[in-house]
């Protein structure tokens, strides 16, 4: 039973980290309160991670009421947020405490069967 047991941790585990290693990475970077690139195209229906860098010596809090997402910045830090599978459209996110500079555009395409994923 012992042996079951772990055998099917060992394959669940294995599936966890195949899942993860999938996930698309895609950076942004916060600099002078503006965000590089403004715009980041992500495919339709997958899940993405957003890796933030903030290299301001301010903090800032990464925003987006049609992404349901905010996350706090710390100066020279780096964090990260999951976000998707999305549909295809434009969602808006912005900094918190720079809303007028800081803003930008998470655009979902939806993916043509056999186009590779760039990105």
């Amino acid at each position: 039973m012992l042996r079951l047991l772990v055998l099917i941790l060992l394959v669940n585990s294995v599936a966890c980290d195949e899942l993860f290693a999938a996930t698309a990475e895609y950076k942004i970077q916060l600099k002078g309160h503006l965000f590089y690139p403004s715009k980041i195209e992500i495919p339709a229906g997958q899940k993405v991670k957003l890796i933030i860098q903030n290299m301001d010596d301010t903090p800032e809090e990464f925003d987006s009421f049609s992404l349901n997402r905010e996350k706090v910045l710390f100066p020279n830090k780096q964090s990260f947020i999951y976000i998707g599978p999305l549909k295809p459209g434009i969602y808006d996110f912005f900094g918190e405490y720079n809303p007028n500079s800081a803003q930008g555009k998470v655009i979902v395409v939806k993916q043509k069967q056999g186009e590779p994923n760039v990105n």
